[in-house]
This record gives C-alpha cells, sequence and structure tokens, in this order.
C-alpha cells in the first residue's frame, strides 16, 4: 500500500507457490514461482496488531500494507493487515541477527541458551522484563510471560538470575538422581512438575495447537475461547504494573523485591478510589492559570479530580503558598464551593481585579 514503509518486493510472476516458516516471532514467507524465476523471501515481524487474512479483493481490509493475489475468478487476497504499523518486513531469507534459538521448534538449543549464559546482564534485571529479551526468550511476549510466571507463583520483580540458578540447580540435582532417564521419562517429568524455561515451551504451545483457532481476528467465538483460556492477563482481581520498559505486567500476589518504587498496582489504585471510608482529600487554592469553575457543585467523582489537580505543583511564586484545608465540620458540596470562590478570588488579584464585583 502506498501509506507503507516497508520495501518494495522486486517479484513478478504468472504463477508462485506461498510457503511459510516460523521462528520465534519472526515468519518468513518464500514466493516459488511455478515457471522460470527465482524465489524470493521475505521475512515478517508482527509489531503489536499484524496478522495475515485470506479475503475477497473487492472486500480489502482497510489496512492491508501487502497483497498476494489468486488466480481463481473472483480473486482473494492474502493481506498482511497492520492497523499500528508497527509489524514490518524485509527482503531475504535470514532471521534477524541477536534473536536466541526459538522457544517452540528449538526447544532444547533455547534451555541451553539461557542456562549457559546467566552471568549475562540481562539477568541482571527482573524476571519478568527479562522473557521479553529476544535474545534469550525468542517468542515471548506480554501476555505469555504473565501467564507463565502465574502458574509457578513466582513474583515477577524477582530478580531474574536468582530465579533461574535455582532452575539449574534443580536440573542438575535431577540428572546425579536419575542419569540413565529416557526422553518419554523426561518428558513425563516435563508434564508433571515443569520448571520456567519448561513453560516458556509448553504454554505457546497450548495456544496454537488448541481445537479452536485462538486468535482468529475475524471470529468473535474464537476471541472468546482465548479470553477464557487465560488465567492471569487481563483478568478481573489480578494486580498489575508497568515494567521500567513501560509494559504491563499482570500477576497475583506480591510483586517482588525489584518492583518499581512509587508506583501503586492498578488494582489497588481501583480498590482507593472506591472506598467510600476514605478521608476527604485537602482541597488547595489553584494556581493562577486554572480556568473559573461552574457554578454548579460537581459530582464527587469530578470533585476527586479537581481535588487531584490542585494538589499538583505550582509554578513560580505559588508553589510556596500553604496549602488551605477545609473546617472539619463542612459537608463535601460546601467545601468545594469555598474552594471555588478562594479560586476566582485568586484569579482576579492576579489581574489587578481585586475591586471588581
Amino acid at each position: 500500500s502506498a501509506v507503507s514503509k516497508n520495501p518494495e518486493v522486486p517479484f513478478s510472476s504468472e504463477a508462485y507457490r506461498i510457503s511459510a516458516a516460523s521462528r520465534g516471532k519472526e515468519l518468513r514467507l518464500t514466493l516459488a514461482p511455478l515457471g522460470p524465476g527465482e524465489p524470493q523471501d521475505l521475512v515478517f515481524r508482527f509489531g503489536m496488531s499484524g496478522s495475515f487474512r485470506l479475503c475477497p479483493v473487492a472486500q480489502l481490509p482497510r489496512h492491508a500494507h501487502l497483497r498476494f493475489l489468486t488466480r481463481e475468478s473472483p480473486p482473494r487476497a492474502l493481506c498482511f493487515v497492520d492497523a499500528r504499523r508497527f509489524g514490518s518486513w524485509r527482503l531475504g531469507d535470514a532471521w534477524q541477527p541477536g534473536r536466541g534459538p526459538c522457544v517452540l521448534s528449538e526447544y532444547q538449543a533455547f534451555r541451553e541458551n539461557v542456562l549457559k549464559n546467566l552471568e549475562d546482564k540481562a539477568f541482571d534485571k527482573p524476571i519478568c522484563e527479562a522473557l521479553l529479551n529476544q535474545k534469550f526468550f525468542n517468542g515471548i511476549g506480554n501476555y505469555l510471560r504473565a501467564e507463565i510466571l502465574y502458574r509457578l507463583k513466582i513474583p515477577p520483580f524477582e530478580k531474574a538470575r536468582t530465579v533461574l540458578e535455582a532452575l539449574k540447580d534443580q536440573e542438575q540435582a535431577r540428572r546425579k538422581k536419575n542419569p540413565s532417564l529416557t526422553l518419554s521419562k523426561k518428558l513425563k517429568l516435563m508434564r508433571e512438575n515443569p520448571d520456567l524455561l519448561e513453560l516458556c515451551h509448553t504454554v505457546p504451545m497450548e495456544v496454537i495447537s488448541a481445537e479452536k483457532k485462538l486468535f482468529d481476528p475475524d471470529n468473535s467465538d474464537n476471541y472468546a475461547a482465548f479470553k477464557n483460556w487465560l488465567q492471569c492477563y487481563l483478568v478481573p482481581g489480578m494486580s498489575s504494573l508497568r515494567d521500567r520498559n513501560g509494559r504491563t505486567i499482570w500477576f497475583q500476589g506480591e510483586p517482588g523485591p525489584m518492583a518499581p518504587k512509587g508506583q501503586a498496582s492498578r488494582k489497588k489504585r481501583a480498590q482507593m478510589k472506591a472506598d467510600p471510608k476514605a478521608p476527604i482529600p485537602k482541597v488547595t487554592t489553584a494556581s493562577k492559570r486554572r480556568p473559573r469553575a461552574a457554578a454548579k457543585p460537581p459530582e464527587p467523582a469530578v470533585a476527586e479530580e479537581e481535588e487531584k489537580v490542585a494538589d499538583r505543583p505550582r509554578k513560580g511564586r505559588a508553589r510556596g503558598k500553604k496549602k488551605a484545608t477545609t473546617a472539619p465540620a463542612l459537608s463535601m458540596p460546601e467545601v468545594l464551593v469555598k474552594a471555588r470562590r478562594s479560586r476566582r478570588t485568586t484569579a482576579r488579584r492576579g489581574r489587578g481585579e481585586a475591586g471588581s464585583p
């Protein structure tokens, strides 16, 4: 499409076949001509909203940024759709450098890559942040990390190296205890007592091997099945915090020792806001730039928001002023009316209108 910033695809053929292979968070398409000509490879990254859809050419999705047409009549189009444009493609068959082995298709190599590199500075971070590092966890995204940590009851802000070194010790003890385990017995143990790295493989496998295609964007029933599959991510009653990369992690219980300071979980904020026994916040005078308020007393929710704004630090000389607290006997509407009068008087004085009616 004209709005896409991705490269043009220099490929032309009267008929060709498309095949695909995936590795972690990347997908490689191969366009193979059915006649003379060389094949063309494209490697896709999907971002937050990228997907492929097959639809009639007359009904192309709005954000179909790349289209492969069928020979049938009327023709259909296999479209790469990406509303947010975070997805991308590049020419060639090479996977992006710096990505580790795939958690699905290269599990054993993935596991070894993590356990052999625990001295890497990536593991100085909380485990929830380390799980998004594609150098070691190629294929794990935001919802998967939440589900994996929830199943093992691991606090998301526990240090990654602490979590994984314990896992390494367990694996060595298991090998000493059962040095001659067959592959089938190892798989049985993995299913019965999975560790974090094993869940990095089995949890995404649950999604792609489900009876319903859980990520079909055109089928609302399938998306409902995906929501039912989730145990932690976006689930009511769970807590959430933003990590140091700005990504929201959902969890249950304590966040862990490396949780960002001064940040309450969204769940706790909601509880505090809804508490009818909470004390009425102090009302302060507003800054000179604040617009005049309406004469009608606001609803309690609006009043709460006004008080939050009034409590913010003010600029210039106004920053040194003391807060004006209300008398204990005043009711909520009276508090707000008096505060509003104080703000109007302050604004007039700032404009030289102290004597105006």
